[in-house]
């Protein structure tokens, strides 16, 4: 029976990146997909970023495959306005996606689109686990006259699915990033990750470092990270800062996990909308997405490898996009891939 794939293209280069995806989809198994308006383009259409049919929608199939949303055109401070984020937010809380993973490996291919020094990331093998639905950017908020507010907010339970998400993934230590010299959210933080620590996964390392010292090592020594799990807005900035040692964002894929439901698998980058229509984005993060959704959403294993060493061989071959430093169209790249196959 074929595997249901709910595909939001979304806005920007997003329907230019799904397009040659589903074509590598369709050449490793039976899928059905079932594309929907998601994002920006599901506000002019309905005016919110996510309907509850989409929802729906999402819920039943076996996985969820997103491009990227967003752009100028949705940008506002007004509250009262839906923004294209709002459709992800919803879309992670309607899934109980509770755990985004983005593994961060560059290659050696392309170690000269790096910032950092060759030696600096050789060797670089790690993933980011980033708690999704508590924090700051779920928790209360509000403006009372002139000032304003957000609440951090963590329970027990929610560090608690989050820390062993990390510790299986992890081969030999876990990090676990806080605030706890200054935040009482991040003391529980800790305290419920050595307690899990103890007690279900004692033969990994575990070790505690705080958020800005976790910025700083992260560009002076990667190498040194297995596994970092942090709260929602430290993970979206790390993660965010550790997809640069690969010398492109456009080169990075991540998924978001949670219980039963189907997960959710989508490129880090968003929609640059600067380059939409002009059949130059980079598809190799959505490619690499894929393989995500292959390996944690599907369990197939073998495709997933499939992908991701066809990604590695057409670099190695010499593959470039215009933000990898080449000229490669989106359809080259597509091609480039597709014949490692």
């Amino acid at each position: 029976m074929a595997k249901t794939i709910a595909l939001l293209p979304g806005d920007g280069i997003g329907p230019e990146i799904t397009a040659p995806t589903v074509e590598l989809l369709r050449r490793l198994g039976d899928f059905a997909f079932e594309q929907h308006v998601f994002g920006g383009a599901s506000i002019d259409a309905h005016g919110t970023a996510l309907t509850d049919e989409v929802l729906q929608a999402c819920k039943g199939a076996d996985a969820v495959l997103l491009a990227a949303i967003g752009g100028p055109k949705w940008d506002t401070t007004d509250p009262a306005k839906p923004r294209p984020e709002q459709g992800l937010l919803g879309i992670r809380k309607g899934l109980g996606l509770y755990a985004n993973l983005r593994p961060v490996r560059p290659l050696p291919a392309l170690y000269e689109a790096s910032p950092l020094k060759r030696e600096v990331v050789d060797g670089t093998d790690l993933l980011v686990v980033r708690e999704l639905t508590g924090g700051l950017y779920f928790g209360e908020r509000g403006r009372e006259g002139d000032r304003a507010f957000d609440t951090c907010v963590y329970s027990a339970p929610e560090i608690e699915r989050i820390a062993r998400t990390a510790f299986q993934a992890a081969r030999r230590r876990v990090t676990s990033v806080d605030k706890a010299n200054v935040l009482e959210s991040s003391r529980l933080w800790r305290e419920v990750v050595v307690r899990v620590h103890a007690e279900e996964f004692p033969q990994v390392e575990l070790e505690h470092v705080l958020v800005d010292n976790a910025a700083m090592q992260l560009v002076s020594d990667p190498r040194r990270f297995d596994v970092i799990v942090t709260e929602n807005m430290f993970g979206d900035i790390l993660s965010d800062e550790a997809a640069m040692l690969t010398g492109s964002i456009g080169m990075l894929p991540s998924a978001s996990l949670g219980g039963e439901g189907p997960g959710l698998f989508e490129p880090v980058h968003g929609s640059a909308p600067d380059i939409a229509g002009r059949g130059i984005a980079n598809p190799l993060a959505m490619f690499l997405s894929a393989a995500l959704m292959l390996r944690h959403g599907l369990g197939m294993e073998d495709a997933a490898a499939a992908v991701e060493s066809a990604v590695d061989r057409a670099l190695a071959d010499g593959l470039r996009t215009r933000d990898l430093g080449g000229s490669a169209t989106t359809d080259e790249a597509a091609r480039a891939v597709l014949n490692h196959l």
